[in-house]
């Protein structure tokens, strides 16, 4: 049988993760466990020799019924700081595996992270840092699917990984539907079509107009952030 090569098919990405991937269902919104398991695969893809950014969500702290109350402007730089305190835990697992990590804030704090500037993001990657962005993209009406589609183009990334907790992108909802039916690859213009909730509409554009492929799959099982980085036929792949 013929070895699958250790060649990382990606040398610069950007990996999304929403915020109920650091928690248990029903349960702590961060989760030690599930965070030690992400920080672990996020290690192994650093020592392919893969420069990796990282953009997580807010919605295992800021989220629900009780936002809703509050003016717009205000839940989104709540969420905002939402994201900031689950990059600061990702930072220290990440750590704890000897992985150097930055966290760069799209909100200046000096004196918990380090403000975003783009040079500074790419010269931390080069140096072979893992850099952590948090606080969005600074601005409220904008989600992190939009911020990981934006820093995914400042600094150059070749594919951005959005990880969730199911196998990839579905024609239906595969929950309530067992004839759903997983793309295994999509043009841009095909999920346009289908109305395929991949991303946001403002995420997505960037992604299709700068073509940089999406790669949809499940991270809840161990070693699959580095199947995605490696190219195997894994999860969904959007692109041209």
């Amino acid at each position: 049988m013929k070895r699958p090569s250790l060649q990382p098919r990606y040398r610069r990405v950007v990996l999304k993760l929403s915020g109920e991937m650091l928690g248990q269902d029903k349960g702590d919104p961060i989760c030690a466990k599930r965070i030690a398991g992400i920080a672990r695969q996020v290690k192994e893809v650093r020592a392919l020799g893969v420069e990796l950014g990282i953009v997580i969500g807010g919605g295992n702290i800021w989220r629900g019924s009780f936002s809703r109350e509050i003016e717009r402007a205000t839940s989104d730089f709540m969420g905002m700081l939402a994201t900031l305190i689950n990059g600061l835990a990702l930072q220290d697992a990440l750590e704890r595996e000897k992985v150097f990590t930055r966290v760069l804030t799209a909100i200046p704090m000096p004196q918990v992270a380090e403000p975003f500037i783009r040079r500074r993001a790419m010269r931390h990657l080069q140096k072979g840092r893992v850099v952590i962005f948090a606080a969005g993209t600074g601005s409220p009406f904008f989600s992190t699917d939009t911020t990981a589609a934006l820093r995914a183009n400042e600094i150059g990334a070749e594919v951005l990984l959005k990880a969730t907790k199911v196998d990839g992108v579905y024609d239906r909802d595969p929950l309530k539907d067992p004839r759903a039916r997983r793309f295994a690859r999509v043009r841009y213009l095909d999920a346009l079509k289908r109305r395929l909730k991949i991303m946001d509409s403002t995420a997505f554009s960037l992604c299709m107009d700068n073509r940089i492929p999406i790669v949809v799959f499940d991270m809840l099982k161990e070693g699959n952030l580095r199947r995605a980085v490696l190219g195997e036929r894994i999860g969904t792949v959007v692109g041209d």
